[in-house]
């Protein structure tokens, strides 16, 4: 387990593994993954299949599943200067404009324009800080302009184009809410049968809202995690899944987040005591040491050396486990990231 008087620096979160591990393509069925269970007292690790997973739960246990859905928020257009441009859509304005980052930073500064053909134009409002821009349209309106121009936002790591096949696959099948602009990829793996499964067995399956920002795959670039700055990213939590989870603490029961994106919501909307039907906005950062108020078991995929979302992991199920369960799961060829294997830390 995490030592709760040891500091971390970013470097104790590294891992060696070779590229190729990283997954390119899903596998051809959801629920065929590997899947490493990390047994977070002992350490002990198992290596299961994905659909093993119905062998570790109990009747009145809660599933807390992320439902955003992410959009084709990928844009390649033009500048003025013919050269090409691309835009990442992060979240919508009150005021209709949108946050968004661009490439050429560097080039596109306040003034600047990118055109898609003659349907729309952006133009650069603002330059804000950790590389996003406030971006106004005109033309298309925004829905329209997605419709038409925008392409799977798929992680940097996969070194492809998206495809036609990425459009339902790079989506979990209980996504409903649009506004992610990355999938909460340890839900990617459940298909529609087994959670009819997973039910059948008596867990009570309740979902969340926290729509995936960029900042997901944004490493830690200082020594210290605590001086990292989280992008903000917007969650609800609906009253529902609130008396769900609140019913099953007061019985006993354990609570399953599908994800590190749950699990900072959960954490977020625990901060005061049982858990708040609640919205807004989360920077949380999770990392060690830290006391978990509201998540018994964490269901995740493999995640990035050094990142936040490995930090989170480590606090769950302890810095020297989880890095070591790493190094297993490296040496016996899991496949990693977004479309990679899974792991469970109960």
């Amino acid at each position: 387990m995490t030592n709760p008087t040891q500091r971390y620096s970013t470097a104790d979160f590294h891992y060696d593994f070779p590229p190729e591990l990283i997954a390119q393509r899903p596998r051809p069925d959801r629920d065929g993954s590997r899947l490493l269970h990390l047994d977070r007292e002992s350490g002990r690790v198992e290596h299961r299949v994905f659909r093993d997973l119905l062998e570790l739960f109990q009747a009145d246990d809660v599933m807390v599943v992320n439902s955003s859905r992410v959009i084709n928020a990928r844009l390649h257009g033009i500048r003025q200067n013919g050269a090409p441009a691309e835009v990442l859509l992060v979240h919508p304005e009150a005021d209709g404009t949108w946050i968004a980052m661009v490439h050429p930073g560097g080039k596109l500064k306040v003034g600047r324009t990118i055109h898609f053909n003659d349907d729309a134009q952006l133009e650069i409002m603002e330059v804000l800080g950790g590389g996003l821009r406030r971006i106004r349209l005109t033309g298309l309106d925004w829905a329209g302009l997605i419709d038409r121009y925008g392409t799977v936002p798929l992680p940097p790591y996969i070194k492809r184009p998206p495809e036609s096949e990425d459009e339902t696959r790079y989506q979990t099948v209980y996504a409903h809410f649009d506004g992610s602009v990355a999938a909460p990829t340890a839900g990617l793996h459940f298909t529609t049968e087994l959670l009819d499964e997973i039910a059948s067995l008596g867990v009570h399956v309740v979902e969340v809202v926290l729509h995936v920002g960029p900042g997901t795959f944004k490493p830690v670039t200082v020594d210290v995690p605590a001086e990292h700055t989280m992008h903000a990213e917007w969650y609800r939590v609906p009253r529902q899944t609130a008396d769900a989870i609140n019913e099953a603490r007061d019985l006993g029961r354990r609570v399953w987040a599908v994800g590190t994106t749950v699990t900072r919501v959960l954490e977020t909307a625990a901060r005061d005591g049982p858990i708040r039907a609640t919205e807004g906005w989360t920077k949380l950062f999770i990392y060690p040491p830290y006391e978990f108020r509201a998540v018994d078991g964490l269901l995740t995929n493999f995640h990035l050396p050094g990142s936040t979302l490995l930090m989170l992991v480590c606090a769950f199920g302890g810095v020297g486990h989880v890095l070591a369960a790493y190094r297993t799961a490296v040496a016996a060829g899991y496949r990693l990231y977004s479309y990679g294997d899974a792991m469970v830390v109960v």
